[in-house]
């Protein structure tokens, strides 16, 4: 009910606003089409990593096979996309873990570790683009089509910033001294509460337990450059999307590939808050905050709407296909039927989970 409520909400703004989830036909009439198989390709290759990266994380307690990873991965995206407040984020450890091998907090763990790392990467991308890449002069006083100032949406950039590297620095201490970081915690919150003291200690030692691979040269190298492919391959995809449906500066100038890692920062970082399902509302909301900054408006609620909606379109589908694909794969499915962790036996699936949930902040996105 309350996702519907958001989602409800979100769709109504815009449509005051003037912009509308599926844009008039003319907003197509400059599409490019060949751009749309070649953003499919980055699509494919950026899903490609995002999944499979997950290994280097794994492998402090557990050698998964690339399949194994990709399939899991893909499926659980599927889910985060489908299923309200990033709820999803639980399905890849649930459908990983294996008595004995893999645990359920392990597992979960590591994708708290991967949303915290992905959180700072992007808001690190998007604090960059925001100080060095040109916007349009003068500034609009409103995010187009939402009742948000253009100043308020620069700044919570770098609150993001700010949320995850304190998050990413909490973390790392409790990895490298967790002795010292529960001491520390015990003492400054058990002034308030010595339970919710060692609830915090709890939590953040669980996230520390997803850094192992920082003490792994290889698997930290790894995983930081298939990261970086990951995110290189989103933002070069919306480039030659953006490029194809013809958004273009005042004098006619194309998108430019900085001002697309903006656009790709400030999605990345709306889409990773808990939305409705499908990110319906929230996904739109952040390309157009992001567009605001570098398009007249008359480009934004024009070519820019058919962006927005070819983007969110294909990733939609594609998430949705390939997800689906090894659902239906037979010998993936006998797998997971015959996984200790999904067979009955073993514990049971969190009642999605109040203290092993991970954190709401990320996916992406797809984005």
């Amino acid at each position: 009910m309350a996702s519907a409520v958001i989602t409800a909400g979100i769709v109504y703004t815009l449509q005051k606003g003037g912009l509308t989830l599926v844009p008039e036909g003319g907003d197509f009439a400059h599409v490019n089409w060949w751009s749309v198989p070649v953003y499919v390709v980055t699509l494919i290759g950026m899903s490609y990593f995002r999944a499979v990266r997950w290994r280097f994380l794994l492998r402090s307690f557990a050698d998964v096979p690339r399949r194994r990873v990709l399939a899991v991965s893909w499926i659980g995206f599927a889910a985060i996309l489908l299923m309200p407040f990033r709820i999803g984020e639980i399905v890849r450890p649930y459908m990983l873990r294996e008595k004995g091998k893999i645990s359920m907090s392990s597992a979960t763990g590591t994708v708290m570790a991967e949303r915290v790392v992905d959180g700072l990467y992007l808001s690190i991308v998007l604090a960059l683009a925001l100080i060095f890449v040109p916007t349009i002069q003068p500034l609009p006083e409103k995010v187009v089509g939402l009742p948000i100032s253009v100043q308020q949406v620069r700044a919570s950039g770098f609150v993001m910033l700010g949320i995850f590297t304190t998050a990413f620095v909490t973390i790392a201490v409790f990895y490298f001294a967790r002795a010292w970081a529960h001491k520390m915690t015990l003492a400054v919150f058990g002034l308030v509460s010595k339970r919710l003291a060692e609830k915090l200690a709890g939590i953040a030692e669980k996230l520390a337990a997803g850094l192992h691979f920082l003490g792994r040269g290889r698997d930290a190298g790894g995983f930081l450059a298939e990261t970086t492919a990951y995110w290189f391959l989103n933002a070069l995809g919306m480039w030659i999307l953006a490029w194809g449906c013809g958004v273009a500066h005042a004098d006619g100038s194309p998108i430019t590939f900085p001002e697309a890692c903006a656009l790709m920062g400030m999605l990345g970082c709306t889409i990773l808050i808990p939305g409705p399902p499908g990110l319906l509302g929230v996904f739109q909301a952040g390309i157009y905050a992001g567009m605001t900054m570098y398009f007249p408006t008359s480009v934004v609620t024009g070519a820019g709407a058919a962006f927005v909606f070819l983007l969110y379109a294909i990733q939609l589908v594609w998430t949705i296909l390939s997800g689906g694909f090894f659902l239906g794969d037979k010998s993936l499915r006998t797998a997971l039927t015959h996984t200790p962790g999904l067979g009955g036996e073993s514990e049971p699936p969190p009642s999605m989970l109040e203290s092993r949930r991970p954190p709401s902040i990320d996916a992406a996105a797809n984005g």
